[in-house]
């Protein structure tokens, strides 16, 4: 199954998943059964269209989240997840360019160079800038980070926005990168330390740094309005000057489009299954 780059929310798949096993037969009216529930729960269509093979396509929406989903002729079963032709094409990622609205974050863009991040790899003159959001404890921001690596080296520039979503030690995990005298470096040992045990300092808590805490909630906030689902997420601009978001870990062969940069050899190991 594919994870968008734009999901709903966990929540929101409970109640739809709640509403597959209710469904009756298909009424006469636009929205089947299979959605109604989550419809209740607060989720909008946004769109209804022909997916062939006898599917109807569904854009759904939850906030600044969409998703896409598809039902049956009949209304009686729905698909999520990645619709693959007889050719290999994922019909799914056509219909997300054809029918997911294509959000301004523009506005939301400007908020990112204000957020509190860490900036990593070519500092002075970079030839490129990216954003991340990460989480300490997750573990595809540290395959992440080991994937750019080779493009830091290049002249890449990553900014890396701390959030805490993954448990109680991310929050002071995140407070000791940015309330550190050298954030890069204290970034740059947390990674390197990642899977090890980790010893809590007794001097940077959440009680000690409230403003620090605070400002780790704020990117946190900053990564729903770009409808980021989950770490790492990455926004940068292309060629064009467009917003572009990824939600997830990218494949090793997205990174060229995403760093504006040549192709680098990534050699590490751990990162092949990313290929």
């Amino acid at each position: 199954m594919q994870a968008y780059k734009l999901a709903l929310p966990a929540t929101v798949m409970a109640a739809l998943a709640v509403a597959f096993l209710n469904t009756g037969a298909l009424a006469a009216q636009q929205t089947p059964p299979a959605l109604e529930r989550a419809v209740d729960a607060g989720v909008k269509v946004v769109k209804q269209f022909p997916a062939g093979s006898g599917l109807t396509g569904w854009v759904l929406s939850q906030g600044a989240r969409y998703s896409l989903v598809y039902t049956t002729a009949d209304g009686k079963t729905l698909v999520a997840g990645a619709l693959i032709d007889e050719r290999g094409q994922n019909l799914s990622a056509q219909h997300e360019d054809m029918y997911i609205p294509k959000p301004d974050f523009s506005a939301a863009f400007a908020q990112l160079e204000k957020s509190a991040f860490i900036a990593e790899g070519s500092i002075k003159h970079p030839k490129s800038v990216i954003y991340a959001f990460v989480d300490p404890n997750c573990p595809y921001c540290h395959f992440m980070w080991r994937a750019v690596q080779p493009y830091e080296a290049a002249g890449l520039q990553v900014r890396w926005i701390p959030v805490a979503t993954l448990g109680p030690t991310s929050m002071p995990k995140a407070i000791e990168v940015l309330a550190a005298p050298d954030k890069t470096a204290a970034f740059r040992r947390m990674e390197e330390n990642h899977g090890k045990p980790w010893k809590p300092d007794a001097g940077k808590t959440e009680q000690s740094h409230p403003s620090v805490a605070a400002s780790i909630r704020r990117n946190g906030e900053l990564m729903d309005g770009f409808g980021i689902a989950g770490t790492p997420g990455v926004v940068w601009r292309d060629k064009q000057g467009k917003v572009q978001v990824k939600s997830g870990m990218p494949r090793l062969s997205e990174l060229p489009s995403i760093t504006g940069l040549p192709e680098q050899a990534v050699t590490d190991p751990a990162l092949a299954k990313f290929k």
